[in-house]
């Protein structure tokens, strides 16, 4: 191996697992989440410090004051909007709950390499932003558009592939679930870890479809 490239170039495959047993990766990426506090469940909306979390990648820093928001390829009408104006478009406070897709999966057997949840990586939380639609209206999709496509500044290697986090919807899905650009997170402005300056709120749908620290959105036939 000549170089620290050669790791991603010859990607050697996911480690193995035993049941019950726990390598130094997994054990780091349990110490750099967070799972709500069961006894919190209590609280109608969870107080944010106690809301789960988790990062695929690491946590990009993103000026507010030269944040860009990018609709971009596959667009008729392609513009990019700064937070401020996010802001000034009709607001709506909703309380959504979110959930990882990965609840419970350290009860699996045999089970994948990856965060081990149990059943803590959930949360209630009252958001603050603007609907998605309008927006998505005025950029206006080519014709023959099949997904959406949101992209994150959060930029990573998994399975030796270099990539940024993202996630897609069709447009009849996005229209169904009230989907929203939300800059506040129960009253106050999105924590870093939580996708500061903006992030995408699906409700009805497992916390990765919420991408954090959005910073483009595509259209695709």
């Amino acid at each position: 191996m000549t170089s620290i490239s050669d790791i991603f170039e010859h990607f050697p495959g996911r480690p193995d697992t035993q049941d019950g047993v726990y390598s130094d990766d997994e054990v780091r990426l349990a110490n750099r989440n967070a799972g709500i506090l069961l006894e919190a469940l209590h609280h109608d909306i969870t107080p944010t410090g106690l809301h789960y979390l988790l990062i695929h990648f690491d946590v990009p820093h993103i000026a507010t004051d030269t944040y860009q928001l990018a609709f971009d390829q596959g667009f008729n009408a392609p513009f990019t909007a700064s937070l401020a104006d996010i802001k000034a478009l009709p607001q709506q406070t909703v309380p959504v709950t979110l959930e990882c897709a990965g609840n419970g999966r350290v009860g699996l057997s045999p089970r994948v390499h990856s965060m081990p949840w149990s059943c803590e990586a959930v949360g209630t939380s009252e958001w603050t932003g603007t609907p998605l639609g309008p927006l998505l209206e005025q950029a206006k999709p080519a014709s023959g558009t099949v997904d959406i496509v949101f992209t994150g500044a959060d930029r990573g290697f998994d399975k030796g592939v270099e990539h940024a986090f993202g996630r897609s919807l069709s447009l009849e899905q996005i229209n169904e679930l009230d989907v929203m650009l939300v800059h506040s997170m129960n009253g106050q402005p999105l924590l870093p870890q939580h996708g500061a300056p903006l992030r995408l709120i699906v409700p009805g749908w497992y916390g990765m479809a919420s991408v954090k620290w959005l910073t483009r959105i595509d259209a695709l036939q």
